[in-house]
């Protein structure tokens, strides 16, 4: 009697496990240099993450001095800002804060960028929803 409990408890636990939900991929990024080879670096593993999941969800969430990589004229990575911004999986979203304090106008966001009212809030919100937190440096 023994080994057949034993037996039902393996069964049934191996077929819990090999039915268990893997952990959804969401992750935000935290940039905040204006640093070109950085925003290079981001776009790179935006692409990776779209290779590996194109179900992931991706947040790249902008404050401090990195509005070059999401404002017409000064981004290096536009393009590619804006083919992944069509992805609704994906975001780009500006501090509102940060804008104000670099004189930047939503007419000048590249297309398919959003705003937040408060970046660091932002980040720390993904955070509490589970979100994994990547700060973007190099």
């Amino acid at each position: 009697m023994k080994n057949l409990f034993l037996s039902t408890v393996f069964i049934l636990s191996f077929c819990f496990s090999s039915t268990a939900q893997k952990a959804p991929y969401r992750v935000v990024f935290d940039v905040t240099s204006k640093d070109s080879l950085l925003h290079q670096m981001v776009i790179r593993w935006i692409g990776e993450i779209e290779n590996a999941d194109p179900n992931a969800q991706v947040e790249v969430v902008f404050y401090a001095k990195s509005l070059d990589m999401i404002t017409k004229d000064r981004s290096s990575v536009a393009a590619d800002v804006m083919r992944y911004a069509k992805n609704r999986n994906i975001q780009f979203r500006v501090c509102r804060v940060a804008m104000k304090a670099n004189g930047v106008d939503q007419s000048q966001l590249l297309d398919g960028v959003g705003t937040v009212p408060d970046g660091i809030y932002e980040i720390i919100s993904k955070q509490h929803e589970g979100w994994g937190y990547i700060k973007a440096a190099r």
